[in-house]
């Protein structure tokens, strides 16, 4: 079926982690695995994966999948479950209206998903309550978009970053959330040193390590800083006044409310950053012609997020800095195919091909082209919004797609009252163990990357497949299937008789060609004819597509934007106010992502490999405010807000400014007991785009007092038993668990045998001091099965050694009394924890290369260990270490 475009041994597909959207080649191995390399011939990453890219393979584990549907933990039928869903959603709209159900799906479903779940909602069930989880992650960039532009245009391409003489990062740690897209940066600034790198990140990231300059902004400072270079620029003759005359509107009304904004004084004090690192900035932004700006989640995720979007687009529409190579505003997504979802109208404001509710024009396009019996009138309800809706009662039936909410959203724990409260809901997922299944009165198993066929859309506006290699287990189904099935049991056959994804992305593209004629931005009509196998052999395409080939890489070149007089707008916006910390909640809190881990762990959380750089929740803390409070490192502690509180693992660094936390956002009640970062967050939204602001919670810090502290490997899965914190992970040949309790255990070897999972059969292994540590080694038959460590303060035991004893292998006694000390023998070097996840390189492995073959530069040690050399997200920490042996060495 694919044979003009993939090789019998590799089929050519998309990654499903982050906006690069990186072409991956996957091939299938006789013995069941799957080997997974880069597509060297992808315009987004030419052969480049990341860590977590390049660990997909281990991803595909069949253990707890969902493989059957169910109605109330019961296996059904297709047939069964389709019609109670159907009789369920008819049932509750003909008794309290359409708006009584919604739909909440993902930015990792496929367009083809997407299409089909929005055309149900909105076209045939007649209401706009269909949100997506990429509400929180880019619909502020979308709402800023749209006032600006008229249209939710992204007007650039990769290749701007990388011809860019002045690249500005503002709230984007590239380095570990787009890893691929920073290595072009890298490259392009090493052939070209000229090039400055500018960081905006209130800490201090691996990404602002790199960069030229690093700005350590006060949270929500980002709006006065943009203002204020807007004044500079007014004031230094840096408008460009041609263009603003010609082709934009309001920048007289946008400045007068930037000139303030103007006095370094009050702009330092308003942004935390001092007055000589401004004037640098400023400096450079006017003097660049080649300037790209990119934002992320930092800007995104605020309650003045959008005014955030509108205040860096204010500087470049004001320059004429948009639309030519190496200049322009660049939002770059989170999810693979957030992109794809704003295409179909994922939002709850928003049509199928970027149309909008609200708009008669467009209202009357779709209503036509799908025959719709219903379009709704109005927007539906935004994420936030609806989750409060379903609490209240006002929803009675949601359909959850690909999506994890109780752990996802802000205020979760309010997001779990409200599925437990509600009479109905569905959710279609890959796995039965996420924090969402539980409320589920339908299960449907959906099928997995790898499994399923269609298209997702990159930050750059390219569209690429998606393509199936393996077969989907049990009865799997595409989610796409599953909503047109529900469709046809509504009473609407011919509306949703897909055969199949590629019928369902030619309606797509002709939706997006009908009666545009060039007013609309989003055009694939030179596509809206594929037949099968031109659908699948589709190569990796920028759009628009128009059918008459006067497609463009860039928009905006020509001045005309899609607003009623083709003018651009500029926006009056102002600072967001800041977190309202006090004496109870002293600390900023700002949650984000790591490198190696993705969303809720539902994927990542199945490699060992990438679950092995960071295998614990922690809380970053500044060495000031841990000496204050009395912290010490590797201490747990509690973060608390008024929403709930976590426990976490201290990490004291100087990355985050004084009187600020952060902490990752990827840890659920499937790997760890407390600490749901999200149920911290207030549910403060942006007035306009409803986005949550995830970045600035006002919260209390205090030491955990912890009475003992375990570590824990074993072959198979540990159990908490009790214990007041708890964290585990899958480990190379097994599991991996931290753990600690406040009350003492007065039988410690039935508590080791109760962690461990023991058989009674089963050998134990006891050492104990007087200090009060205790050593447990567990054994069947020669066959070592785990260890557990406990001890009065954090364990001190090499993790890295003792997860490499779950090899299996036998232990002799010497070797078995080794592991109960917690360290290797002379013969078996420790590698130290996992620094670099692409190929397995601890930071002991590094140390001994620096010190032992004199590798002291990140290039000597990626010739001697392959660190670094692929992803480049570890070069960083390799430079640390070598400036630390250096340090040493001047002692």
């Amino acid at each position: 079926m694919t044979q003009s475009f993939d090789t019998p041994q590799a089929t050519r597909t998309t990654c499903p982690y982050c906006g690069v959207g990186c072409g991956v080649l996957a091939s299938p191995q006789p013995d069941g695995t799957v080997a997974i390399s880069g597509d060297p011939e992808h315009p987004a990453n030419f052969g480049r994966l990341c860590s977590k890219g390049s660990a997909l393979a281990e991803t595909l584990i069949p253990d707890r999948r969902l493989l059957h549907p169910e109605i109330g933990g019961a296996r059904v039928s297709w047939n069964a479950a389709l019609d109670h869903v159907a009789e369920r959603f008819c049932e509750t709209i003909a008794r309290k209206g359409p708006d009584s159900v919604a739909f909440y799906v993902s930015g990792q479903i496929l367009t083809e998903d997407y299409y089909v779940a929005n055309k149900l909602m909105k076209g045939f069930i007649g209401s706009a309550n269909i949100d997506t989880n990429s509400r929180l992650c880019m619909s502020s960039s979308v709402a800023g978009h749209v006032r600006a532009f008229g249209s939710d245009t992204v007007p650039n391409t990769y290749e701007d970053l990388e011809a860019a003489d002045l690249l500005v990062l503002v709230g984007s740690n590239l380095a570990w959330c787009h890893p691929v897209l920073f290595q072009r940066v890298l490259a392009a600034k090493a052939a070209r040193p000229s090039m400055k790198l500018v960081t905006i990140d209130p800490r201090r990231t691996v990404t602002a390590a790199e960069s030229d300059l690093h700005l350590p902004i006060r949270s929500d400072g980002d709006t006065a800083l943009f203002l204020g270079l807007l004044a500079h620029l007014s004031e230094t003759g840096g408008i460009d006044r041609a263009f603003v005359e010609a082709h934009t509107q309001g920048f007289e009304a946008a400045l007068r409310a930037a000139l303030p904004y103007g006095d370094l004084a009050r702009l330092a004090a308003e942004t935390g950053l001092d007055e000589p690192a401004l004037r640098r900035f400023f400096a450079l932004f006017a003097e660049t012609e080649r300037t790209v700006t990119v934002y992320s989640q930092g800007v995104n995720q605020s309650a003045g997020g959008t005014d955030k979007v509108n205040a860096i687009l204010n500087c470049h529409l004001a320059t004429g800095r948009i639309g030519r190579e190496g200049c322009g505003p660049f939002s770059v997504t989170g999810q693979p195919n957030a992109m794809g979802g704003r295409e179909v109208g994922g939002l709850a404001n928003q049509l199928a091909a970027h149309m909008a509710i609200g708009n008669p024009a467009h209202e009357d396009i779709v209503s036509r082209f799908w025959n719709a019996p219903a379009l709704p009138a109005k927007s539906g309800l935004k994420a936030v919004d609806l989750f409060r809706a379903v609490h209240e009662g006002r929803v009675e039936a949601i359909w959850i797609m690909g999506t994890n909410p109780v752990d996802s959203l802000p205020e979760a724990d309010l997001v779990r009252q409200a599925l437990a409260r509600c009479p109905f809901v569905v959710v279609s997922d890959v796995v039965r163990d996420t924090d969402t299944v539980p409320y589920a009165h339908v299960l449907l198993p959906s099928a997995a990357w790898g499994e399923k066929a269609g298209t997702v859309t990159n930050s750059e506006r390219r569209i690429s497949r998606q393509r199936a290699f393996l077969p989907a287990p049990g009865e799997a189904k595409a989610d796409w299937w599953q909503m047109a099935e529900v469709g046809r049991r509504m009473g609407h056959e011919a509306a949703f008789s897909f055969e199949g994804a590629a019928a369902i992305f030619r309606e797509h593209a002709a939706l997006s060609a009908f009666e545009n004629e060039g007013t609309r931005d989003f055009d694939l009509s030179g596509l809206a004819t594929l037949d099968e196998p031109a659908y699948e052999a589709l190569t990796p395409v920028q759009w628009p597509v128009a059918a008459d080939g006067t497609s463009k890489r860039r928009f905006f070149a020509d001045g005309r934007f899609f607003t009623p007089n083709g003018k651009a707008r500029f926006l009056l916006v102002a600072p967001a106010a800041a977190p309202a910390t006090s004496p109870e909640r002293p600390f900023v809190l700002n949650t984000g992502r790591i490198r190696d881990q993705w969303h809720t762990m539902t994927r990542t959380g199945r490699s060992a490999r990438l679950s092995a750089h960071l295998a614990e929740p922690f809380c970053e803390l500044h060495p000031d405010d841990a000496a204050r409070i009395r912290v010490s490192e590797a201490d747990l502690v509690t973060v608390e807000t008024d929403h709930g509180s976590v426990i976490l693992r201290a990490l004291l660094t100087d990355r985050v400014r004084p009187g600020t936390l952060f902490a990752p956002m990827h840890w659920t009640e499937q790997f760890s007991g407390a600490a749901r970062i999200n149920a911290l967050v207030p549910a403060r939204t942006d007035p306009v785009s409803g986005q949550p602001a995830s970045k600035a919670a006002p919260a209390a810090l205090r030491r955990f007092e912890a009475a003992w502290h375990g570590f824990a490997v074993s072959l198979h899965e540990l159990e908490p038993a009790g214990s007041a914190y708890w964290a585990r992970a899958r480990a190379s040949g097994g599991w991996r668990m931290e753990l600690a309790g406040t009350a003492k255990v007065e039988n410690t070897e039935a508590f080791a045998r109760q962690v461990l999972g023991l058989p009674e059969t089963a050998e134990l292994l006891h050492y104990a001091d007087r200090a009060g540590h205790h050593r447990f080694a567990a054994f069947e038959g020669g066959r070592f099965l785990g260890a557990l460590w406990l001890s009065p303060e954090p364990v001190a035991v090499s993790r890295a050694y003792a997860v490499s004893c779950l090899s299996g292998a036998p232990m002799e006694s010497a070797t078995r009394f080794r592991l109960l000390a917690g360290r290797p023998g002379a013969d078996r070097p420790d590698p130290g924890a996992l620094v670099c996840s692409c190929f397995g390189v601890g930071a002991n492995d590094i140390r001994r290369a620096i010190r032992e073959k004199n590798c002291t530069s990140v290039s000597a040690i990626g010739r001697d260990l392959k660190a670094g050399t692929n992803c480049g997200s570890c070069r960083t920490e390799l430079q640390g270490l070598i400036d630390a042996e250096r340090v040493l060495e001047l002692r």
